[in-house]
């Protein structure tokens, strides 16, 4: 049952929401747009608040449900490594040829599930990183160092490894932000030119 809920939760994250949003409703491949990256965050860039608040949700939804299923089961189990397996699939989807997105929205859905105090910090943290930079990158490298300080200092959570993992694998997904950052191309959050890479929709 545990490996069979793993795929599941694999599975789940794999739903590639934005990829989705952009063939259904706007034509267009979201992976060849904006920052490229199929998340929440381009969505909004690319095709819009509402939009994004959809895919925001359903990405959310995805990491839940996945930390959900060993409860549901009865499975003796740390719901955590489910939600985990959910963002793996989200950012390696089997559904879109393995280019997923950063982690972001279905690790909150996990941690939404599974820890809410650790939810609060590392989400808290990420909007004051954002806010002080300018720079969703950095943000959302901070929601992984977070939760690995927090593990170092809380008695009841002894995820040390899971998370210094978890931060490499986001500085991993987010290289090219970096390399950008260094190379001083990265856009900021408030940079007038990401305005337009806004599209239409397309006609019915």
């Amino acid at each position: 049952m545990f490996w069979l809920l793993l795929l599941a939760s694999y599975l789940l994250g794999s739903i590639p929401t934005a990829l989705i949003v952009g063939k259904l409703f706007f034509d267009v491949d979201i992976r060849e747009l904006g920052s490229k990256n199929p998340g929440a965050t381009n969505s909004l860039r690319v095709f819009g608040k509402k939009w994004a608040i959809f895919v925001l949700f359903i990405d959310l939804a995805k990491g839940a449900l996945a930390a959900y299923l060993p409860i549901y089961f009865h499975l003796d189990a740390e719901p955590l490594f489910f939600g985990l397996m959910a963002v793996v699939g989200h950012c390696f989807p089997i559904f879109a040829g393995f280019r997923g997105g950063k982690a972001i929205a279905t690790t909150a859905g996990a941690l939404l599930m599974t820890n809410i105090p650790l939810l609060i910090i590392a989400y808290i943290t990420f909007f004051l990183v954002i806010f002080l930079t300018k720079y969703v990158f950095l943000g959302s490298i901070s929601v992984g160092l977070s939760m690995l300080i927090y593990a170092f200092i809380s008695p009841k959570l002894e995820l040390e490894l899971i998370f210094l993992l978890f931060s490499l694998f986001l500085l991993y997904l987010h290289r090219s932000n970096i390399r950008n950052f260094i190379l001083g191309i990265e856009p900021k959050i408030n940079d007038k030119n990401i305005k337009s890479d806004r599209i239409p929709p397309k006609s019915m």
